[in-house]
């Protein structure tokens, strides 16, 4: 089905952070394959004048998401630090809207759903401000922060699209991406790679009342 006959759509680009590539304080297997293919995706919505999100972790120096605060992991992703940035390479559009997560002291905050904008605006609130309802979601990790955005998406009732091709997991334990994948299909979320995305974008950027004001403005 074509993007066009779909409710309004979004890509999501989950946690791509320096400290979840490679050389990062809690690198990702191939995490670094993704920008790529997430900066191609982000053509694409941008130039079909759909909303783009990119989350990040921006942990407080002490959260009990922690090892040393009886959490899971080592430090990582601490707000203002080098670790927390985006990733170099990826190419996020001027229209981007920042989703920060896990700013508390406690609680992981895995999902996107746990975050706000720079405004302190929640980000459920931000998709229905601009009238999201299925959104397209890619990044790191699959197992972790982009099942749990996944899961919360269904459950408040948005469809789901994750993309293969674009996502990448820790697999603490041997399995767990694949694992996580079939959680987020049985719960109800679609798959999709960047050529059957190009096929539902046909079009789209005609019918999007959002650029096509832009456009008459130019």
């Amino acid at each position: 089905m074509a993007l066009k006959d779909r409710a309004r759509a979004a890509l999501v680009i989950v946690d791509v952070q320096n400290d979840f590539c490679a050389g990062g304080a809690l690198a990702v297997p191939g995490g670094d394959e993704v920008v790529p293919i997430l900066n191609e995706y982000a053509t694409r919505f941008s130039e079909a004048g759909l909303p783009i999100y990119a989350t990040r972790d921006w942990h407080p120096e002490q959260t009990t998401h922690f090892q040393k605060w009886g959490g899971l992991w080592p430090p990582h992703c601490v707000a203002g630090t080098s670790g927390a940035a985006f990733h170099s390479e990826l190419k996020l559009p001027r229209q981007t809207i920042v989703i920060s997560k896990g700013t508390q002291p406690e609680g992981d905050s895995y999902s996107t759903f746990h975050g706000w904008d720079y405004d302190g605006l929640p980000f459920v609130d931000s998709l229905r401000r601009h009238g999201v309802r299925h959104l397209y979601i890619g990044g790191l990790a699959t197992d972790y922060c982009v099942l749990f955005s996944t899961l919360d998406a269904l459950s408040q009732g948005f469809a789901v699209t994750v993309l293969l091709d674009a996502v990448r997991g820790i697999d603490r334990e041997p399995g767990d991406s694949e694992r996580a994948l079939q959680k987020m299909k049985e719960a109800g979320a679609e798959t999709a790679t960047l050529g059957s995305v190009d096929g539902e974008l046909a079009g789209a950027s005609d019918r999007n009342p959002a650029r096509a004001s832009r456009a008459s403005r130019d």
